[in-house]
C-alpha cells in the first residue's frame, strides 16, 4: 500500500496524485498495489515540482517496505521539515531539543 498525504499544495499536485491513486479524502491518495517503479516516477514528479510549493506546503509519501525500518518506506517533501532517524528497527522523528531553565 502507497499513501501520499498533502498539504497546501498546487492543484496540479492534486490533479496529478489523483490521476493514479484513489483520493480517499482532500490532500489523501492511496494506491494499494503501486509498483516500485510507479512510486518512484510519482515521487520523481512530485519533486520536480516542489518549487512551486509555498512555504508551508508539502508531500508525505509511505509505502510498505519489509527492509526499512518499521517495514515503511518514507519519503518528505516540503513541509513536515522532519529528520527521520532509524532507531532499534524503528523510525523517529528527530529533534532538537531547547535549552531547559529552571525558574
Amino acid at each position: 500500500m502507497t499513501v501520499v498525504v498533502t498539504r497546501n499544495v498546487p492543484e496540479r499536485y492534486r490533479g496529478f496524485l489523483a490521476s493514479c491513486m484513489l483520493e480517499l479524502a482532500p490532500g489523501v491518495y492511496t494506491g494499494p498495489d503501486m509498483s516500485p517503479s510507479v512510486r518512484e516516477r510519482v515521487w520523481a514528479v512530485c519533486c520536480e515540482w516542489a518549487g512551486t510549493l509555498p512555504g508551508d506546503g508539502g508531500v508525505l509519501m509511505t509505502w510498505t517496505d519489509k527492509e526499512m525500518p518499521s517495514g515503511q518506506g518514507v519519503l518528505t517533501l516540503g513541509w513536515p521539515r522532519k529528520e527521520l532517524t532509524e532507531l532499534d528497527g524503528v523510525w523517529l522523528d528527530r529533534r532538537e531539543v531547547g535549552s531547559l531553565t529552571t525558574e
